[in-house]
C-alpha cells in the first residue's frame, strides 16, 4: 500500500512539467486504469475540440452559450485522454457487461484533460465545465483540470430519464479538489489510492460500468468521510476529557466542566483550520520544527505533560489575536500599580511571554492575522470579579491545564473504561493535530449539486451537536435529547427551504401583479429553484418583483442549533438571484435605495454622510469582492436570524456565516470586515422581555 500512495505522490509532483497528456495518462495508470484506446486530437485546442466533438452534435444546441458556460476562452489546452470500455475492463481479469444498474446504464467512460489559464477557478467555475462537457457525450466524462500548482479531478452522476431512457440526467459534481502538484495534502493521496480499481473491488462488487459509477460516488461520499472524521474526533474528545483540567470558579462539577470546555476548544480549532484555507492564518503555527525554535521546553511534545503549546500559541491566538484588533496587539506590561500588573483585567493582551524563547519570531507568526468580530473567541474570564473559565490568566492559582501531547502525540491505545463501560476495550487515539492534519478542509459548503471531497463548515454543526449527547456525563446517550439538539439532514433541511421559500415569495410577489394567482408564481418558482440549466419562466416584471420580495423577505428559525436552515436559506436565494439577476444590477440597486431609505434625512448633514459612506460600502462590497458576496452579504445582514437555548450552538452559526463570506471574499488586503451578527443570531436567554422589533 505505501509503494502505491508514494507512486501516486510522485505522479501528482509531475504535473509540475508541461506535459499534460502523459501526466494524465500515468495518473490514471497508476490506479488501475488502463487502456490502449486512445486517439489523441491532432492539436490540443479548442478549436480542435470544436470541430471534432461540436459542429455536428445535435445536443449543443446553442454553441455561444456551451462556450460562455464552459468558460471555453481560459482553456489553453485540452486532451483527449482514452476511452475506457468493457472490453478494456474484461481484460483486466474480471467479469464485466454494460447491463442496467440503479437506473443507469454506462457502457463506456471518456476521460479528458483541460489545462486552464492562471487564474482563480472556483467549484462552480469546475462544475460548470464539467457539466457542458458531460452535456456533448453520450458517455460520461472524468475530467483532469490542470491550473496554477494545482490539479483537479471532477466526476459526474448520471441516471437515466424517467420517462425517456434514451437521455441522461446530470445530478451532482463531485471534485477532488486543488490537489497541490508541489507538495500534495496527504488527504488527496489518501483518497486518490481508494478510488484505484485495485482498492475499490476489495469493498464493491463492481461487474459493470454502472457498479463502478456507484463505487465511485461512495467512496467520494463526503457524509462517509466526516463519519470517520467524527469517530476520530470523538475518541480524542473522550481521551481529552479525563486528562484536562480548567477552572472551577462557576463550574464545580470537573465532568460537566471539561465536557464544555472541550467541546469549545474543539469548535474553535476546527473554526480556524477553516480559515487557514484562506491563507489568513500560517501553517507554521501548527507545526512541530517551527514551534521548537520559539518555545521553551518544547522538546517532546509528543509525550509531554506541560501545557505550553495551549497557552503560548492558541490561547494567544484565540483570544489576544482573533478577537483583537491588530493596533492593540502586545504583550501583558511588566509595570505594577497599586499592587496590580497595569494591564489586569485586560483581556486582549498575550500572556506567557515566559514560555517563549524567541518574541520575535513568536509575534511574527501572529503579525499578519486578520482580526474576526466573532464571538465563539471570546475570553470567558471576568478579571474584575475574578473568575476564571477559560483560564487565559498567569495568576499562580489558575490550574488550567491542556497537554501536549493530546495535540501531538502519535497513535497509541487508550482505554476509555472510566469514561465507559467498554469492558476493557482498547481505542486507537491520536493527537488532534495529527487529526486535523489528516484532512483536506474546504471553506465552501456543498450545496445539492456540486460537493467537494473535503471537510466542510457544515461539519462544525454535526460535530457540535453530535458531541452534545454526551454533554451530561451521567446520562450521556440522552443529554443530546434534553437540549433538544439533532441535526437535520440536509436533505430534509433543503426541502424545507424550497417550500418555505415558495409559500412566502409566491404570496408577496402575486399580490404586487395584476391577473397574477399566487399559484401561478408558485409554478414559476418550481422551475427557478430547480437545480438545472432549464431557463425560468418569468418576465422582465416579474424578475423585478422577485429580486425585490428577496430583498424585503424576512426569515427566522427559532431553534436554529448550529445553523442548517437558515444556511440553507442562504444557499438558495444566492442561486435564484443568481439566475435572474447574473450581474447584480437590480439587485444592487436595491441596496443602494434602501440606504438612502434609511437615511432620508437630507438636511441632516450627518445623515448625507452616513449615506455617502453606506453607497461607497455597497460599492466596494460588489466591485472588490466576487458576485456571490454582494449577495450574501446583504442577505445576511438585513433577511435572516436565528435564535437558540444553546449558545455555543448560535456561535457556531454565526461562524458558518462568516465562512460563507469569507469564500467570496478578496483577501489581497489580508483584512476580514465581517457583518455583525449579534443581533441577527442569538440565544434564547437574551430575548426575554424583548419584542418582535428588538430582533428585526
Amino acid at each position: 500500500m505505501t509503494a502505491i500512495k508514494q507512486k501516486i505522490e510522485n505522479v501528482i509532483k509531475n504535473f509540475s512539467s508541461e506535459n499534460l497528456f502523459d501526466n494524465s495518462i500515468t495518473l490514471f495508470n497508476s490506479l488501475g486504469y488502463n487502456t490502449s484506446r486512445q486517439s489523441r486530437l491532432d492539436y490540443p485546442t479548442y478549436k480542435e475540440f470544436e470541430k471534432n466533438f461540436l459542429e455536428q452534435n445535435d445536443k449543443i444546441i446553442d454553441l455561444e452559450k456551451f462556450k460562455a458556460k464552459a468558460q471555453t476562452d481560459n482553456w489553453e489546452k485540452i486532451e483527449l485522454l482514452f476511452q475506457l470500455t468493457d472490453a478494456e475492463m474484461i481484460s483486466q481479469g474480471d467479469i464485466f457487461d454494460t447491463g442496467k444498474f440503479d437506473d443507469t446504464i454506462i457502457n463506456a467512460y471518456l476521460f479528458f484533460a483541460i489545462k486552464l489559464k492562471p487564474g482563480h477557478y472556483n467549484r462552480t467555475i469546475i462544475s460548470d465545465i464539467t457539466r457542458q462537457l458531460n452535456r456533448t457525450f453520450s458517455m460520461p466524462v472524468m475530467l483532469v483540470f490542470k491550473y496554477n500548482n494545482h490539479i483537479t479531478l471532477s466526476i459526474i452522476k448520471r441516471r437515466l430519464h424517467k420517462t425517456d431512457e434514451s437521455r441522461d440526467v446530470l445530478e451532482k459534481v463531485t471534485l477532488i479538489k486543488d490537489i497541490n502538484t508541489v507538495k500534495p495534502h496527504r488527504a488527496h493521496i489518501e483518497i486518490l489510492f481508494d478510488l484505484s480499481l485495485e482498492e475499490l473491488r476489495k469493498k464493491h462488487p463492481i461487474t459493470n460500468f454502472a457498479e463502478l459509477q456507484k463505487a465511485w460516488q461512495k467512496t467520494l461520499d463526503s457524509s462517509e468521510l466526516n463519519k470517520k472524521f467524527y469517530s476520530q474526533i470523538a475518541t480524542w474528545y473522550f481521551w481529552a476529557i479525563e486528562n484536562v483540567e480548567f477552572p472551577d470558579d462557576l463550574e464545580k462539577s470537573r465532568d460537566i466542566r471539561n465536557a464544555t470546555a472541550c467541546i469549545r476548544l474543539l469548535t474553535r480549532l476546527i473554526f480556524v483550520w477553516f480559515i487557514k484555507e484562506k491563507s489568513v492564518i500560517p501553517n507554521a503555527l501548527f507545526q512541530k520544527e517551527t514551534l521548537k525554535q520559539i518555545l521553551k521546553n518544547f522538546t517532546n511534545p509528543e509525550n509531554s505533560n506541560a501545557t505550553i503549546f495551549y497557552k503560548a500559541i492558541l490561547q494567544n491566538l484565540f483570544f489576544a489575536t482573533l478577537s483583537t484588533e491588530k493596533d492593540k496587539r502586545k504583550f501583558r506590561g511588566k509595570e505594577w500599580k497599586n499592587g496590580r500588573n497595569i494591564d489586569f483585567g485586560n483581556q486582549y493582551v498575550y500572556r506567557y511571554e515566559n514560555l517563549v524563547s524567541d518574541p520575535g519570531k513568536w509575534k511574527a507568526l501572529f503579525a499578519d492575522i486578520p482580526f474576526l468580530n466573532g464571538g465563539l473567541f471570546e475570553n470567558l474570564d471576568n478579571k474584575e470579579k475574578r473568575i476564571m473559565v477559560d483560564g487565559f490568566s498567569e495568576e499562580k492559582r489558575n490550574n488550567l491545564k491542556v497537554p501536549d501531547f493530546l495535540f501531538f502525540s502519535t497513535e497509541r491505545n487508550i482505554n476509555l473504561d472510566e469514561t465507559f463501560d467498554t469492558k476493557g476495550k482498547n481505542y486507537k487515539v491520536k493527537g488532534l493535530l495529527e487529526i486535523l492534519n489528516q484532512y483536506k478542509f474546504t471553506i465552501a459548503e456543498n450545496t445539492p449539486i456540486e460537493e467537494e471531497i473535503a471537510l466542510d463548515p457544515e461539519l462544525l454543526g454535526k460535530v457540535f451537536e453530535n458531541l452534545l449527547a454526551s454533554f451530561n456525563p451521567e446520562t450521556r446517550t440522552t443529554a443530546r435529547k434534553q437540549t433538544g439538539s439533532f441535526y437535520t439532514p440536509r436533505e430534509i433541511v433543503d426541502y424545507m427551504v424550497d417550500e418555505s421559500l415558495k409559500n412566502s415569495l409566491s404570496h408577496s410577489v402575486s399580490c404586487k401583479l395584476e391577473n397574477t394567482t399566487s399559484e401561478d408564481i408558485k409554478t414559476g418558482l418550481d422551475i427557478l429553484f430547480a437545480y438545472t440549466e432549464k431557463e425560468h419562466a418569468f418576465n422582465d416584471k416579474e424578475i423585478k418583483e422577485v429580486v425585490k420580495a428577496v430583498s424585503e423577505i424576512k426569515i427566522i428559525d427559532p431553534a436554529c442549533g448550529s445553523g442548517a436552515f437558515p444556511m440553507g436559506i442562504l444557499h438558495k436565494l444566492v442561486y435564484i438571484l443568481t439566475k435572474l439577476d447574473p450581474d447584480n444590477i437590480f439587485w444592487r440597486e436595491l441596496q443602494k435605495r434602501k440606504a438612502i431609505k434609511d437615511t432620508e434625512d437630507a438636511y441632516n448633514l450627518g445623515k448625507q454622510e452616513e449615506r455617502q459612506l453606506r453607497i461607497k460600502e455597497i460599492e466596494e462590497a460588489f466591485n472588490s469582492n466576487t458576485s456571490d458576496y454582494g449577495r450574501k452579504l446583504f442577505l445576511i445582514e438585513n433577511a435572516i436570524y436565528g435564535v437558540d437555548i444553546q449558545p455555543i450552538a448560535v456561535q457556531i452559526a454565526k461562524l458558518r456565516f462568516f465562512i460563507s463570506l469569507i469564500v467570496d471574499q478578496d483577501m489581497k488586503n489580508n483584512i476580514m470586515p465581517l457583518p455583525n451578527l449579534e443581533t441577527k443570531f442569538v440565544a434564547a436567554d437574551t430575548l426575554i422581555g424583548k419584542k418582535e422589533n428588538d430582533l428585526f
